[in-house]
């Protein structure tokens, strides 16, 4: 399944995430629910936000991979903070930590900074949305 990333002029370059993306009917979509850094036992694995993020975005990947799909078949992520400048301040190791896992792939991104997450250790959760192939 490939997409087409929607990126208007008008908008400016986005940087790490593009403004949307078009798919061909017929993929099938896989929805995956919002993941936190935790392990199998369901223990958050450490209280650092980039060992978070990136344990989180395991999670999701793994939840593709389940599923028969890539990471390149994510279409869209919705990441969830708890505290957003911290995110803004940790930003490159954040980018690093992402491009480790995902490439030059950057779906249609939000960020949204929530006042707590259902796990009260959690600082961030991640859901999205996967387009796989027939």
């Amino acid at each position: 399944m490939s997409f087409t990333l929607i990126n208007p002029d008008s908008l400016g370059a986005p940087r790490g995430y593009s403004n949307g993306v078009l798919t061909e009917a017929g993929g099938r979509l896989l929805f995956i629910a919002g993941q936190v850094a935790w392990d199998r036992q369901q223990r958050i694995v450490s209280e650092d936000l980039v060992e978070q993020f990136d344990r989180a975005l395991a999670n999701v990947i793994a939840v593709v991979t389940e599923a028969g799909g890539k990471p390149e078949q994510i279409a869209r992520l919705i990441i969830y903070v708890t505290d957003k400048n911290e995110y803004r301040f940790r930003r490159k190791e954040i980018g690093e930590r992402y491009r480790a896992r995902m490439g030059k792939h950057f779906p249609a991104m939000v960020l949204v900074e929530v006042t707590g997450l259902l796990e009260d250790r959690a600082k961030i959760e991640i859901e999205a949305i996967a387009v796989l192939g027939r």
